[in-house]
């Protein structure tokens, strides 16, 4: 049986490959469906931008109930050009987005990932 997760992760191309790897290799995913915006982890977190915000949680949900995606990742990264916060202020932005992901009730396990300067996908809660 193919194995589905979830990453909201940003569009810059050098963070997608760690967070494959690491959500293959960690979860056992056979397949991540990447859900993307510039700095997802800041539109969550800020929880402004609500047609963006409808727009992810409706690609999560397909992602869920058409694929059985058992976890959800939201990722910050080093040198977002769209959350211009450091590490520790981007992590709190992922803190804060995954409690507005958990408020969404999908009954699944929710990450938070960090990917370094040197382009290594890092576990934040």
């Amino acid at each position: 049986m193919n194995k589905f997760v979830t990453a909201i992760n940003c569009i810059d191309g050098r963070v997608q490959e760690a967070v494959l790897k690491k959500l293959k290799e960690e979860y056992k995913a056979n397949y991540v469906d990447m859900i993307t915006e510039p700095g997802p982890n800041r539109i969550l977190s800020e929880n402004v931008d609500y047609n963006t915000i409808e727009s992810i949680k409706s690609r999560v949900n397909l992602s869920i109930n058409k694929h059985a995606s058992n976890l959800i990742a939201i990722i910050g990264h080093y040198d977002c050009a769209n959350n211009l916060k450091d590490k520790d202020g981007q992590v709190l932005d992922i803190i804060e987005s995954i409690k507005l992901i958990n408020s969404w009730n999908f009954n699944v396990k929710v990450i938070g990932i960090w990917v370094d300067h040197n382009w290594v996908a890092n576990h934040v809660i």
